[in-house]
């Protein structure tokens, strides 16, 4: 997608996320790094929520013979069924492409021209 320098990239706080070398990687492609605070699983709960459903969902339910067929059924959960089939009650019982095409349909909010 190409993303605007300044994206924000959040993480919890493993070692890493934490190495002078994810660091040199984000600064290279003008990302900025953000990470969980100490302790707070809050913080980082989107993704916890994904990883639960990933594997609840796909991979505890299947037995991969080696590691890249696992890499191809993963990559197909998340492309085909995830991002586009699955319904998600925070985004109105919509797939996430679904609703970030929505999004993206939406006219922005006029500001006023009176201060």
């Amino acid at each position: 997608r190409k993303p605007p320098a300044g994206l924000i990239v959040h993480t919890d706080r493993g070692s890493q996320y934490a190495s002078a070398a994810h660091q040199a990687l984000l600064q290279q492609h003008g990302l900025r790094l953000s990470m969980s605070r100490k302790g707070n699983c809050w913080d980082n709960a989107v993704m916890e929520r994904f990883f639960l459903n990933l594997k609840m969902e796909r991979v505890w339910q299947r037995d991969y013979a080696n590691h890249n067929e696992a890499i191809r059924d993963i990559a197909d959960y998340i492309v085909t069924f995830y991002n586009n089939l699955r319904l998600h009650s925070t985004l109105g019982y919509l797939p996430p492409a679904v609703y970030e095409q929505n999004m993206a349909n939406t006219q922005p909010i006029s500001l006023s021209e009176k201060i």
